[in-house]
């Protein structure tokens, strides 16, 4: 199933060559072709800025400036164009610079009609596969999410299945994982689907519970309880009741509220602090914490009884490391998200940006993802996020194993063609060069690429009198 077409292509061609440019003009506009043309570099580059183009045609000769200066202006504006130099005179070193620049393809004047309808004809199909595979993407999207939760990887659906099966039975919930992945919003998909879903749904950040406030935060307290209690104050348990308690980051509370904790969990009753009356509460507990609760058992830091109490029913969300498939959903929903928050024309992102994502481990999981994406769509001016558009730190600490791969070739030839100037410098004498070389003659032939001397260990014979003292 297809959708009818409802895109169209924007070509700009910048050339100071007036009958080129109505040329170009007249034999590429069409049906969802738009062409825009102007003989100033600056101009066109003006016209790139507002049309955002998917095609750039750019003379490669112009006054004041050149086409390769041209190119790498539209490029750092926009990755994604695709940009075809044009020039009158062929040349091999112009042509591998643009390319190695980022030019898409370089074309000699007069430009081959064929070729160059041809080249349209392929960008509208990559635009109608590209429409579609938006339209795919958003499915996935809309299939892929879970109360406010996004993913699709066995990890995930997992998550989302023991979700289901416990909201509407628990009575209370530890939910573990590590900083940034979710755990409040498994919470909150845990209180949709619960017959409390009506109730409130009240969240505590234990580790910012002051210890002589704390009872009172929880349980509340009387007026007169204390220096500062002016009147009567409900805690949070009383105000969650009818529905639920998310206590996030529970491994942070002291040994004194976790006692209290544990008698408010059994028995479902609170007293305010300063008050000897004892009140029935109906509430859901869903208690986080990305701290190992096991350990800090072993160890004495946390009530071995709360512990079980609390983890009766445990759900675990996984890092952004175990989940590597959901990478390019997240980035989609965050795009797209940020995308109409900031009311910008921001689509995606470049291939190259997002394989530098790939490459993160991302040690703040979805949480920093967001945060990141969110910066990006921000500051890009571009319809993609790209590499530049990321945070220095993630770009610095890449690298490109490709890129690495290169380096150590050519690291290699450097070496050879150094060792073959200090030959031609030896008059060719193998013995000579090694000596200034400071390396043995196997060495240097197996630097030289001269397999059947290294194996030899020694000179061939033809070395032996050209030896010189």
């Amino acid at each position: 199933m297809t959708s009818s077409p409802n895109f169209t292509l924007r070509v700009v061609a910048i050339d100071d060559d007036v009958q080129h440019l109505k040329f170009i003009s007249t034999v590429l506009s069409r049906d969802q072709v738009v062409v825009s043309t102007t003989g100033d570099p600056q101009a066109g580059l003006e016209l790139v800025h507002q049309q955002r183009p998917h095609l750039v045609l750019v003379d490669l000769v112009m006054p004041g400036t050149t086409g390769i200066e041209v190119l790498e202006k539209i490029l750092q504006f926009d990755p994604a164009a695709e940009v075809v130099l044009l020039t009158g005179e062929y040349s091999t070193e112009f042509a591998v610079e643009a390319i190695q620049k980022g030019a898409a393809d370089y074309l000699t004047k007069p430009v081959d009609v064929a070729k160059l309808q041809q080249r349209v004809d392929s960008l509208l199909l990559e635009l109608r596969k590209g429409q579609r595979c938006l339209e795919l993407e958003n499915e996935l999207l809309d299939n892929s999410q879970f109360a406010a939760m996004v993913g699709h990887s066995a990890a995930m659906l997992e998550v989302f299945h023991r979700i289901r099966r416990i909201a509407p039975h628990y009575r209370t919930v530890l939910v573990t994982g590590e900083t940034g992945v979710g755990k409040e919003l498994a919470a909150q998909a845990l209180h949709r689907m619960s017959p409390v879903a009506a109730g409130p749904f009240i969240t505590c950040n234990c580790s910012a519970l002051v210890e002589t406030l704390a009872e009172s935060e929880l349980f509340g307290h009387v007026k007169g309880a204390f220096t500062g209690a002016v009147q009567d104050r409900l805690g949070l348990f009383e105000t969650a009741n009818g529905g639920a308690l998310l206590l996030d980051e529970v491994g942070e509370l002291s040994p004194a509220s976790q006692a209290k904790l544990l008698r408010v969990l059994q028995n479902q009753e609170i007293q305010r602090v300063g008050s000897p009356a004892v009140r029935r509460v109906d509430v859901r507990v869903i208690a986080a914490t990305h701290r190992d609760l096991q350990a800090m058992v072993k160890d004495g830091r946390f009530r071995q009884d709360l512990y079980y109490r609390l983890g009766m029913v445990h759900i675990n969300v996984p890092s952004l490391a175990r989940r590597e498939d959901d990478l390019p959903l997240l980035e989609r929903y965050f795009v797209k998200r940020f995308a109409e928050q900031y009311g910008k024309p921001v689509r995606g992102i470049t291939r190259r940006a997002q394989a530098l994502l790939a490459k993160y481990s991302w040690p703040g999981n979805v949480r920093e993802l967001e945060n990141v994406l969110g910066s990006a769509c921000m500051m890009t001016e571009a319809e993609a996020i790209d590499v530049g558009d990321l945070p220095e730190y993630i770009r610095e600490n890449q690298i490109d194993s490709d890129q690495l791969g290169e380096t150590l070739v050519t690291l290699g030839e450097m070496e050879r063609k150094y060792a073959l100037r200090v030959l031609q410098s030896a008059g060719g004498n193998k013995v000579r060069a090694s000596e200034l070389l400071g390396i043995s003659r196997t060495k240097l032939y197996r630097i030289l690429g001269d397999s059947d001397s290294a194996e030899s260990g020694g000179l061939p014979p033809a070395d032996l009198g050209q030896e010189v003292d």
